[in-house]
């Protein structure tokens, strides 16, 4: 009948975003959107690639979200590469702003989702990886895809 609230769909995620930093927290926010980018958003016209979010006085941030223009939006379509304001309470803003500067963390959208009739970010508080790190990754992916496999073979057999 109505739409439940606790519905969530995924919209989009930021799959460099695992590969490249080690997600320490993860924190929900909403989006200040207009209406064209709503809807370009829903149909899932959007891309967390190469995003980030800033603090500026106080105020949350996501910059370089590209957000595809609506098609039948005309006029009314906004900059796909403009920064979006993020929506969190003041207390959890500061709270994130001083990790940031103390401890050198970087605050990266992990994916964006609906959640009943709202879109929201997932932010993950995020720590950068070295290069012998992604190694470390790539090959303990590696060695549980072969015992997958292989134990896949012995229960064919």
């Amino acid at each position: 009948m109505g739409e439940n609230r606790n519905d969530f769909k995924t919209i989009a995620q930021n799959k460099t975003a695992h590969r490249n930093y080690f997600v320490l927290e993860s924190f929900e926010a909403g989006v200040e959107l207009c209406g064209t980018e709503v809807k370009s958003i829903r149909q899932g016209k959007v891309n967390l690639k190469d995003c980030w979010c800033s603090i500026d006085k106080g105020e949350l941030f996501v910059r370089g979200m590209h957000v595809s223009p609506y098609e039948k939006g005309n006029i009314f379509n906004r900059d796909p590469l403009r920064p979006r304001r993020l929506l969190m309470h003041r207390r959890e803003i500061m709270r994130l702003y001083g990790q940031i500067k103390q401890e050198g963390c970087a605050l990266i959208p992990l994916q964006i989702y609906l959640k009943g009739p709202r879109v929201k970010v997932q932010l993950g508080l995020c720590k950068g990886k070295k290069m012998y790190d992604k190694r470390e990754d790539m090959a303990k992916k590696s060695a549980e895809r072969d015992i997958e496999q292989a134990m896949k073979n012995r229960a064919r057999e």
